[in-house]
């Protein structure tokens, strides 16, 4: 089963200074953080912002490269998570054909942002990032590091929903 999300933001992880997206399920708010690169970050935001730079970025390029040989992004799915790596597939129409290609979360949702394309995140997925979610370990065994390791443990994910871009 496929759930519909959007994106409700981005924000930085405290403990590792990273990007993540939080995807937010339309039928239910529940919240799936990605974490993800800085330069995809500028991307994402840049999309959500829309804001225009003189010279093209990447996602813009692959948009302009797309609909110059008649393709459009009809969907994006999250589909897997395997070794706490999400997995993601961009889904094109060109003319009379459909095919669908490997992506990086991160990369597929900076794409379908840009071609406002509807965004999937794949049941197992919203499973899995439950289970995987188990206690954090802690590489700073300090005061301040513990404290940012119960306060990670605590979060829940309404909590996400409160960062907008």
């Amino acid at each position: 089963m496929l759930h519909k999300v959007s994106v409700a933001g981005l924000t930085m992880d405290p403990a590792s200074n990273t990007p993540i997206i939080i995807l937010k399920a339309d039928e239910n708010d529940q919240a799936i953080p990605i974490w993800i690169g800085l330069l995809e970050a500028t991307s994402i935001a840049s999309a959500l912002q829309d804001i225009k730079f003189d010279r093209p970025m990447t996602h813009d390029l692959f948009k302009i490269l797309s609909e110059t040989l008649d393709a459009s992004v009809t969907r994006v799915e999250v589909c897997d998570l395997k070794d706490n790596t999400f997995y993601a597939r961009i889904y094109f129409t060109s003319g009379d054909k459909t095919f669908d290609i490997d992506a990086r979360p991160s990369d597929a949702i900076a794409i379908a942002l840009r071609f406002n394309s509807p965004i999937y995140v794949d049941e197992r997925v919203v499973q899995k990032s439950k289970t995987d979610a188990g206690p954090s370990e802690v590489f700073d065994d300090s005061e301040e590091g513990r404290k940012w390791a119960e306060y990670l443990e605590k979060l829940n994910p309404e909590d996400f929903g409160k960062y907008k871009v």
